[in-house]
């Protein structure tokens, strides 16, 4: 039987209403990312395009001190660490935002969560040594991703039996893992993980059935924002790669995602007003 997911998730010192769906907007603080690199690296930049997110409707900041693009060079947990933890004490401190770290390092969970960061977000799922522990000890959600291999080399020749059956069973395993390291079931998301490991067509087909990882009983999280798979339906470069994703986004939230990780948050904030409003519209009083 499917368990209903919460709606309430304590992160941190806020917390987040699953009840509806929500806008995480990504601030990486990377040289390197695929869509942004470079352009949020310093404080000052990072903390005013999160001011801005923030001002536009997202509920949480995604902050990433590592990219995860194909291929992207692992970085070591003190450059990671002198990335993100600056960032993550200064929005801390002056905004009213739920604050998730886009990491797979132990010292940086731990810190974030010292510093005031509500969520771990980690696309290896704690597989690196000690990040279990670090997750137990920060005492934070977690939101595990499906991913095969590490970012290096996930996108050479990625292969599936049966990949949705495949997918849920990594991610059943890790919340498993999870339960048995500590980290109650309630404190975990899950993320399909579009465009780790995955061909065009994997995408295409995890999309369309993502229903199947609600039977796991946990909130899905969505990040398809301006990924190849937009750019090679499309045939968009990554600057214009807005209206993909700003469908994929509906389709997500019509799926039942409740948190999608976007760079535009803007325009997905209004998508999802207007999918609020159609599906909560009732007849008033009297009315027929």
């Amino acid at each position: 039987m499917t368990l209903l997911p919460p709606t309430r998730l304590p992160c941190g010192n806020r917390v987040l209403d699953l009840s509806r769906s929500h806008v995480m907007g990504i601030l990486n603080v990377t040289p390197d990312s695929f869509s942004d690199g470079g352009r949020f690296s310093g404080l000052d930049a990072a903390l005013s395009h999160a001011r801005s997110m923030v001002a536009a409707g997202a509920t949480l900041i995604d902050v990433g001190g590592e990219s995860t693009r194909p291929g992207a060079r692992v970085v070591s947990a003190e450059e990671e660490l002198d990335r993100v933890a600056p960032v993550v004490e200064a929005i801390a401190a002056e905004l009213d935002v739920i604050i998730s770290v886009d990491t797979s390092t132990p010292a940086v969970m731990r810190e974030a969560a010292r510093l005031g960061a509500g969520l771990i977000n980690d696309v290896r799922s704690l597989q690196r040594d000690g990040a279990l522990e670090a997750a137990v000890e920060a005492r934070l959600p977690v939101c595990l991703m499906h991913m095969l291999g590490e970012p290096v080399t996930m996108q050479r020749d990625p292969c599936y039996v049966d990949l949705l059956g495949e997918v849920r069973s990594f991610l059943l395993g890790r919340m498993q893992a999870c339960a048995v390291a500590g980290i109650p079931t309630e404190r975990l998301l899950l993320d399909p993980g579009f465009g780790f490991a995955k061909t065009l067509q994997h995408n295409l087909l995890l999309f369309r059935h993502m229903e199947i990882l609600h039977e796991l009983g946990r909130p899905l999280l969505v990040g398809v924002s301006r990924k190849s798979m937009i750019g090679q339906v499309l045939g968009r470069e990554v600057g214009q790669r807005l209206n993909g994703s700003l469908a994929l986004a509906a389709l997500a939230v019509a799926k039942g995602a409740r948190i999608v990780r976007v760079h535009d948050v803007a325009e997905t904030v209004e998508v999802i007003r207007m999918i609020d409003a159609v599906e909560t519209a009732e007849w008033g009083e009297g009315k027929h």
